[in-house]
């Protein structure tokens, strides 16, 4: 288990992509280098830690780099990489479901597409489901707020009722706010939906500022039905894409289970990568991200990281001549 990648996310981060850059007396040597029984960091230090997937050209996982091997910009400025690892870490995963009424014929599918991630998954994650109609509800009881036996998941799933509408929004502003309660650091939102959001008391503009201030991975799975007036793909691409993870949109409904076996692939194939912001970018402020790797031999690597977040604390550039 990666005891670096647990070290460093129990700092007082900004958690999301993590958080800005904090002040040092002294520039660190890289994380990396330390050693697990040799770590030690001032708390001051505000790490920006980011997932990243790598494909190439042929849509493989790029699976054997390193360190060297990638630059990482925040607002066209280089920054020093200070966390690197490449493990099958834990994982804290909310399963958030669509309760409403057209998803009655088509939960028997999503059902099986749960069990498959769960499958799929490592027997250390932790895993919690959201159900959602007008109303948001745990599916999980309260004696067991987390659970990773597929039996408990998909009977969290399977036991709530299917009608009213959609509150979206509500729904992945609650499951952020479970996220927490699971151990392992990494935290991961799978969000399944058939259509857009006519039910919920938050905004979508919330939803985004939440994702842009944590440093959560959502995936989102839109199901569809052609004269659906309330979906709206474009929400879920957006959601996704923010936290740097992936939006998929089936043709056909079997295909779900396919999807939910890619994103469990996908979530124990990432570069864990962090850095310390050499930005003076005032709290609130949005900073764009951009990840790119580079091999000798292979010339068409693909990244896919967070793009951006919301810094939420005051900080100053480090003093450290890499990071200028």
């Amino acid at each position: 288990m990666g005891n670096l990648y647990a070290n460093a996310l129990a700092l007082p981060m900004l958690l999301l992509v993590g958080l800005a850059g904090g002040p040092l007396p002294q520039t660190p040597p890289p994380i990396e280098a330390q050693g697990p029984p040799a770590y030690q960091i001032s708390v001051n230090v505000h790490l920006v830690v980011l997932n990243a997937t790598v494909r190439d050209g042929k849509g493989r996982f790029a699976s054997d780099l390193r360190e060297q091997n990638f630059e990482v910009y925040e607002d066209g400025v280089r920054q020093t990489i200070r966390l690197f690892l490449h493990e099958d870490i834990p994982v804290t995963v909310g399963l958030v479901v669509d309760h409403s009424g057209s998803m009655r014929p088509k939960l028997a599918e999503v059902i099986a597409a749960a069990r498959t991630f769960i499958r799929s998954s490592s027997p250390e994650d932790q895993m919690f489901v959201v159900n959602f109609n007008e109303k948001v509800t745990f599916g999980l009881p309260d004696n067991l707020p987390l659970a990773n036996r597929p039996e408990d998941l998909t009977s969290a799933i399977a036991n709530a009722p299917t009608a009213g509408m959609t509150a979206l929004y509500d729904a992945v502003i609650e499951a952020r706010k479970r996220l927490p309660a699971g151990g392992p650091e990494k935290k991961v939102l799978v969000v399944i939906s058939d259509g857009g959001d006519n039910a919920s008391t938050h905004t979508l503009a919330e939803v985004l500022k939440m994702a842009a201030e944590s440093s959560i991975l959502v995936y989102t799975i839109g199901i569809f039905d052609e004269d659906d007036r309330d979906s709206n793909p474009a929400v879920l691409r957006r959601l996704a894409g923010v936290t740097g993870g992936e939006a998929f949109f089936p043709q056909e409904l079997k295909e779900v289970v396919a999807i939910c076996e890619r994103i469990a692939r996908d979530i124990r194939n990432q570069y864990t990568i962090g850095y310390l912001s050499s930005s003076t970018a005032r709290p609130g402020a949005y900073r764009s991200i951009r990840v790119a790797a580079r091999a000798i031999g292979n010339n068409k690597l693909i990244v896919r990281a967070r793009t951006g977040y919301i810094a939420v604390a005051e900080s100053r550039p480090l003093k450290d001549e890499a990071a200028k």
